[in-house]
């Protein structure tokens, strides 16, 4: 007997899931816990050849201990959705906490701004206006009752440029939104402001092992609960059928099932669900978005000497928003003595370093970064890899509460949840769980109606 019909002699509700990243898994993980009775089916197609989506990692060489993170990763001690999941799935002793050291570089040199007395003594905006940013800051971080839903509708950049003062928000605030949201960022709302700086914390916590310890740790569970997990099977269409469900096609293989999930993009749900109402796909379509190139490179020493972060304003002419000095914050021990920078940036999802090899991507970041070590000569360098993602970034313009896609789509039994349903949190694996979490409860309710 196959696993369909097995399926459909035991009585459970076939779920389809496309997309083996943090939400996909952990919607599954729900889907299958034993307290559901097993009452559903679970299959998670995933096109790459690994788990993890934004979240996965490599090994560069096979001698480091453990993976890297494609795209720079850690937690804020306020992510609660994955600190609950982890007390969950007996994991949360991998996670360890740190306080690293993260600063801007403007002018040519680093100002530390992560703390309020770090704040008050940057010498580049004058005392009386960084008192000014410190209490809008502060009315934005402990404003009662969380008003984003107000926010929503105002635009962050005139706000923060008429209530800090222009010296205060160009000198910290206005280069994170140029490098986040490149020729969008005056459309961006405050909400997604307000969230940014209400939810993070100074302290940050990674896991042992690295992100892709956590995506195999839950990986393996979801399997022990029966759940099927298929990589490189790249979905080719979700077509409904005329006797309820869906057809999902993979590998021109035809498959049924009564409950689909998609956590793609936006733009890769158009194309597999054409049949959606032209309103559903015109929403879709009204979602802006960044893409991200990040360029690894491993050093034999240390570039800077304590620097884990640095936001970089594109005024100072350098080619990438962010340098995360890896290895400043994880012991460099685990990759066998690599030192590991990210450079890494928010592009438009055409813009020419898309197709740009690590090769020719160190030959355009590598002079710049003598700017932050006076001594560093490009034979410092050992290896470099590139990662790319054309979907990285969501872009939320004012009204932008009115624009998301409900997760639960018009066509009965077909869900689409993504990082641009999150808001008014930015995208991230906490948020992820709890969109998972989401989702998978609004499966139980129309599927699993007897569950308790």
């Amino acid at each position: 007997m196959d696993s369909d019909t097995h399926s459909q002699a035991a009585g459970l509700s076939r779920v389809a899931i496309i997309g083996g990243g943090v939400a996909g898994l952990t919607a599954a993980y729900d889907l299958t816990r034993p307290d559901t009775q097993r009452r559903f089916a679970v299959t998670i197609f995933e096109g790459a050849p690994f788990l993890g989506g934004l979240a996965a990692g490599f090994k560069g060489r096979p001698s480091w201990e453990w993976p890297l993170e494609h795209f720079y990763h850690h937690l804020f001690l306020s992510d609660r959705a994955m600190l609950d999941l982890l007390d969950e799935i007996s994991f949360a002793q991998a996670l360890k906490r740190y306080r690293p050291n993260t600063a801007i570089h403007t002018r040519g040199k680093n100002y530390p701004l992560d703390s309020v007395s770090r704040v008050l003594r940057f010498p580049l905006i004058p005392f009386v206006d960084r008192v000014r940013m410190g209490l809008v800051i502060g009315y934005l971080r402990y404003h009662p009752g969380r008003p984003w839903r107000a926010f929503d509708k105002i635009l962050a950049d005139p706000w923060l440029r008429q209530k800090m003062g222009s010296r205060a928000y160009e000198a910290a605030w206005e280069f994170q939104l140029q490098g986040k949201f490149g020729e969008h960022y005056q459309q961006v709302n405050l909400a997604w402001f307000w969230a940014r700086v209400y939810a993070r914390t100074p302290q940050l916590a990674y896991f042992d092992g690295g992100f892709q310890a956590f995506i195999d740790h839950l990986s393996v569970r979801v399997r022990q609960q029966g759940a099927q997990i298929r990589t490189a099977a790249a979905v080719e269409a979700i077509r409904p059928r005329s006797s309820g469900g869906y057809d999902v096609v993979v590998g021109g293989q035809v498959q049924p099932f009564d409950c689909v999930l998609s956590t793609t993009s936006p733009e890769g749900m158009q194309r597999l669900a054409p049949d959606l109402p032209a309103t559903y796909l015109g929403q879709l379509g009204r979602l802006n978005s960044m893409g991200a190139v990040v360029l690894t490179v491993a050093l034999d020493r240390k570039l800077t000497a304590d620097m884990y972060w640095i936001s970089l304003p594109k005024r100072e002419g350098i080619p990438f928003l962010a340098l995360v000095e890896h290895t400043n914050m994880i012991d460099p021990s685990h990759y066998a003595g690599d030192h590991l920078l990210y450079l890494g940036d928010y592009l438009p999802p055409n813009h020419r370093y898309f197709d740009l090899s690590a090769a020719e991507l160190l030959d355009e970041f590598a002079p710049h970064l003598v700017k932050f070590n006076p001594n560093f000569r490009r034979e410092w360098v050992t290896g470099a890899w590139v990662h790319r993602a054309k979907y990285a970034q969501p872009v939320p313009p004012a009204g932008y509460l009115a624009m998301i896609p409900d997760v639960r789509t018009p066509l009965p039994g077909l869900y689409f949840a993504s990082m641009s349903q999150v808001y008014p949190w930015d995208r991230g694996t906490n948020f992820a769980v709890e969109l998972g979490r989401k989702v998978a409860g609004m499966i139980f309710h129309s599927f699993g109606k007897d569950y308790s």
